[in-house]
């Protein structure tokens, strides 16, 4: 019943996450896309307003005219739409499927025991300390090397060393799978947090300046312009590192935390390209491309490098021993050779006491109806068992490999 719960739990916070981060990514880009796109207005009512810029667009049928004020406008309307509930309900709703998926089970999902072999509640703490100290790290850059002269380079530069080492760490502690997650997270968390301490309140008190009718300092903009366009920057890495779990070919390769910083570089650099098109359309700077190919030549270069090696008659006989004298017997590999490795390691979390993902392997029908997922999660895609829980052997997977191709026999 406990599986049950929590599988329910985790779509419907699942579902909740993904409705709230299309919300909060969607303002996001259209602001950026928006103050990338505006034009000096052409009325002079609105130039003696104060008007900085202004878009004319068709969308849903109907026209539309925004307006930015360099400063104050003249008059606060009495209904000022604030954006950041979309950003505080995409944290939480994150850190609580977080919390369902792995912390809940961290000795399965967070820990994996041939990468550190700490306790869960250890890892727990860890994982809980890189949100925090992210942040801290993250905001301490900013605040040093924001407003100085080329300080956008620096602070690039820096939290992109800071992100690295954090992939870095975060692969040689946790289970990969929550290693690629928790990087994802932890720039979420930065991200939000920029929103709730920066933002907001530079947004509130412009506002409190204006009502009371006192001078607006334009370093709050200023301040908020620059954590906005930063979080701009992470929507795709993080994206991609929340998405990354569902392809165990990126967080299970040997050097994963590389492959996870390539593919945030490539996400940042076709982000920064999309940011920049819009000012090149008005003429405002040159083409960005370098920019796009710079993230594919990225991708591409992963793709190469995570390409699946060509199996040879000679790595399919040294799989299993068991393949080989079967292969040698001329016979195919049956349900009796195959159920002393499923007892061993896949009962634990696939027999009657507990069954995951309601799934049991623990008789003949239920081996048969499973045949595919047992075949691709164990022998191709190798997830499964969990973070190798169990020590499942390669020569055993290679056994399950062969009992697959030969015909997946449960006689």
């Amino acid at each position: 019943m406990e599986s049950y719960l929590l599988d329910w739990a985790n779509l419907l916070l699942r579902w909740v996450h993904v409705i709230t981060a299309i919300a909060w990514i969607g303002s996001s880009f259209y602001f950026v896309f928006l103050d990338s796109s505006l034009t000096p207005p052409e009325d002079d009512d609105q130039k003696r307003q104060g008007v900085s810029g202004e878009l004319w667009a068709l969308h849903g049928g109907g026209f539309y005219h925004p307006v930015k004020f360099a400063g104050a406008p003249p008059q606060l309307p009495k209904h000022l739409h604030w954006f950041y509930w979309e950003s505080y309900s995409t944290w939480l709703s994150g850190f609580s499927l977080f919390t369902v998926s792995y912390l809940w089970s961290a000795s399965t999902y967070l820990v994996d025991k041939s990468v550190m072999d700490w306790s869960a509640s250890a890892a727990i703490a860890v994982a809980l300390a890189f949100l925090v100290v992210f942040w801290l790290a993250y905001d301490g850059i900013c605040r040093v090397f924001g407003q100085r002269q080329n300080g956008d380079t620096i602070v690039g530069a820096l939290v992109a060393l800071l992100v690295a080492v954090a992939a870095y760490l975060a692969c040689h502690w946790f289970a990969g799978r929550a290693a690629f997650l928790l990087v994802g997270a932890m720039m979420a968390t930065a991200m939000s947090a920029n929103v709730f301490f920066w933002i907001i309140p530079g947004q509130k008190t412009v506002v409190a300046d204006i009502t009371a009718g006192r001078p607006v300092d334009p370093i709050h903009g200023k301040r908020g312009k620059q954590r906005s366009v930063h979080n701009t920057y992470f929507t795709l890495p993080v994206l991609f590192a929340m998405l990354s779990g569902h392809y165990s070919f990126t967080y299970t390769h040997p050097q994963n935390w590389l492959v996870l910083v390539l593919m945030m570089f490539a996400g940042a650099a076709i982000r920064q390209f999309f940011v920049l098109r819009h000012g090149f359309k008005l003429g405002r700077n040159g083409h960005p491309w370098p920019y796009a190919m710079g993230g594919v030549v990225a991708i591409a270069g992963v793709l190469v490098w995570l390409r699946p090696a060509s199996v040879t008659s000679t790595d399919t006989m040294n799989s299993g021993a068991t393949h080989v004298d079967s292969t040698r017997a001329g016979g195919s590999i049956g349900y009796k050779t195959l159920q002393p490795i499923l007892a061993q390691r896949c009962y634990q979390c696939h027999g009657e006491a507990v069954q995951m993902k309601n799934v049991r392997l623990d008789s003949p029908q239920g081996v048969q109806q499973h045949a595919q997922g047992i075949y691709q999660q164990a022998a191709v895609a190798k997830t499964m068992p969990l973070n190798n829980a169990t020590d499942i052997t390669e020569a055993e997977r290679g056994l399950i490999r062969a009992w697959f191709e030969s015909g997946a026999a449960i006689e």
